[in-house]
């Protein structure tokens, strides 16, 4: 039964996780929890076991959905690197920090963060006119579309070093904060926005999985099992993302979001 659970679980957290940019963490953390407090064959879960297997599942996440995007050339290389700089040392420092964090601190602390980014997609945002960001401005044209977004290379280096710490420490890969970070922030396309967060979480998944590895945190025994659901799954999301328009990833996202929030508050206060 455990074998079955995984499998499904790898795979709907990639899927869901590639369509939005998001790595799958954000489903497959709670989603263990979960089965932690209600069936016998998940009493071995602990808070650092979850963030070791989330991150060891998400580099094949990461992998399939990453040579999808690239395919279809829905990856800015450049700004992906960027934030690769300030987000793999972030990763390492948040993976340490973990051994410090009890169930319950963990829920609410995940819980909480996931709440506060999916909030701020409500925000009333202003028009690109009006947005002066000093960056390299980027033209590119999506199924015959063109779109214009800048990225600043200082800020872009401070919010991956922020978001590699919480990536490492919640295992959520970076990429529930990373996407909304590039459409709110830098204007980036939601198309471009989860492809390139796809490819910053194949590699900063790897460094931060590294370290969860060193710090006896992977149970291989276990992990293996999410992988090849995780893989598919991956190449399923990219290849939904590009059937879809921008307002439907970022509903998607706003979704799934609130509804990870909610439940882990929910359990982290219980």
């Amino acid at each position: 039964m455990f074998i079955i659970i995984a499998l499904f679980i790898g795979f709907v957290t990639a899927l869901a996780g590639s369509v939005a940019g998001l790595g799958g963490g954000v489903i497959l953390v709670p989603a263990l929890l979960f089965l932690s407090d209600h069936y016998q064959s998940f009493t071995w879960v602990t808070p650092q076991k979850i963030v070791g297997i989330s991150l060891v599942v998400m580099i094949f996440t990461g992998l399939s959905s990453t040579l999808s995007y690239f395919k279809h050339k829905r990856v800015d290389l450049k700004a992906g690197f960027l934030l690769l700089i300030g987000s793999v040392p972030g990763g390492i420092l948040g993976s340490w920090l973990i051994q410090f964090f009890e169930t319950n601190h963990f829920a609410l602390l995940f819980g909480s963060v996931m709440i506060i980014v999916s909030l701020l997609f409500f925000l009333p945002r202003k028009p690109p006119s009006k947005i002066v960001l000093k960056g390299k401005k980027r033209i590119v044209d999506l199924n015959g579309e063109k779109y214009s977004y800048t990225f600043p290379f200082g800020y872009g280096f401070l919010l991956s070093f922020t978001i590699g710490i919480l990536s490492g420490l919640l295992g959520i890969g970076g990429g529930s904060l990373i996407v909304p970070a590039l459409i709110l922030l830098f204007r980036f396309p939601p198309h471009i926005a989860t492809a390139t967060s796809m490819f910053i979480i194949f590699i900063s998944s790897i460094t931060s999985a590294t370290t969860h590895i060193y710090l006896g945190h992977v149970d291989w025994a276990r992990a293996l099992y999410f992988i090849p659901g995780a893989y598919l799954g991956g190449m399923c999301g990219a290849f939904i993302n590009r059937k879809v328009d921008g307002q439907a990833v970022e509903w998607f996202l706003r979704i799934l979001l609130i509804m990870a929030g909610i439940r882990l508050i929910w359990q982290g206060i219980g």
